[in-house]
């Protein structure tokens, strides 16, 4: 018999899974309105999925909280915690994978400039992420397929505290983050501040732009000897840095951004990568395919046929 919690919301496919935790698909069975349920079982050493309710919850108080999932619902059921939420589409990493793991740069511009905002707007909630990455930015659906969602606070945590930033803080008991996007302050067990999401999306961007990053496919013999050959590398190239409780200039970011959007000629018009290879498929029966020159990626080679690439 299909599992049905929160009183309403029966389980369909599995989306994705990781430890102690899988998101279904599922089906209102009163409205028969399509969303997503994270479950968490609760034997899980340190539960995440309550604390990423109420971290919602504050997001979605707030104004400006475009591209923010709405939720439906959450609490126990049986063994499990059970987040429901907004239905999306797929993750940048999928599209990132479907597009021969190659952005052009107008998409990734089209990117940052959305990306850097959905930040903004939850450090203006007083909230970390703290594990930015492909896989944690999804595109909408219908009529917000354009709209870049961020999503999975489960390692966030609130920077803004009782009127005043949180203090700076070493020998942290573990590296939050993903190993290839987290930043060298949270390889060094450094509490972390707006200034390490930032950093990681500019890892993020440079992956797409590049199509991996100089540290990825390393081997080694452990997972701690991995982690300080990775933070080696990254501090091999220095960067400007803020101070731990400086707030970043969001719109200086967003126009570098906006004003090489524009140096290169390319038009505000939700064309991505992936947009391109959709419409490539469904005109491939009436019109003749465009095939890559040798070493372009299948969705430039889209573009010639669509719109302008990158230089």
């Amino acid at each position: 018999m299909d599992r049905i919690v929160g009183g309403k919301y029966k389980l369909g496919r599995k989306i994705r899974s990781e430890s102690f935790v899988t998101v279904h698909q599922a089906t209102d069975v009163n409205t028969l309105e399509i969303v997503a349920v994270k479950i968490e079982n609760n034997k899980k050493r340190h539960p995440e999925l309550r604390y990423e309710a109420k971290l919602y919850d504050t997001l979605l108080r707030g104004r400006g909280k475009r591209g923010i999932p709405g939720i439906k619902w959450s609490g126990v059921d049986g063994e499990d915690n059970i987040l429901v939420m907004d239905l999306l589409g797929p993750s940048l990493e999928d599209l990132f994978v479907s597009c021969g793991r190659k952005f052009q740069l107008k998409t990734v511009l089209m990117l940052a400039d959305q990306m850097i905002t959905r930040i903004e707007y939850v450090h203006s909630r007083g909230i970390l992420h703290r594990d930015i990455k492909p896989g944690n930015f999804l595109m909408g659906m219908g009529e917000k397929a354009s709209e870049v969602y961020i999503i999975d606070f489960g390692v966030a945590k609130r920077f803004w505290d009782l009127n005043r930033h949180i203090p700076y803080r070493e020998n942290k008991k573990a590296i939050i983050g993903t190993l290839h996007f987290a930043t060298c302050i949270a390889h060094l067990k450094i509490e972390q501040s707006r200034r390490d999401d930032l950093v990681s999306l500019g890892y993020v961007l440079l992956y797409f732009l590049r199509g991996s990053l100089p540290w990825q496919g390393l081997k080694y013999r452990t997972a701690m000897q991995k982690h300080e050959k990775v933070c080696e590398m990254k501090s091999s190239t220095p960067i400007e840095s803020l101070r731990f409780d400086e707030r970043p200039d969001y719109g200086f970011l967003k126009r570098l951004f906006q004003e090489l959007f524009t140096r290169e000629g390319f038009e505000f018009d939700y064309i991505y990568d992936w947009t391109i290879l959709d419409q490539l498929s469904q005109n491939s029966k009436t019109q003749p395919h465009v095939l890559p020159a040798h070493g372009e990626s299948s969705s430039a080679a889209a573009s010639k046929r669509y719109g302008k690439t990158s230089r």
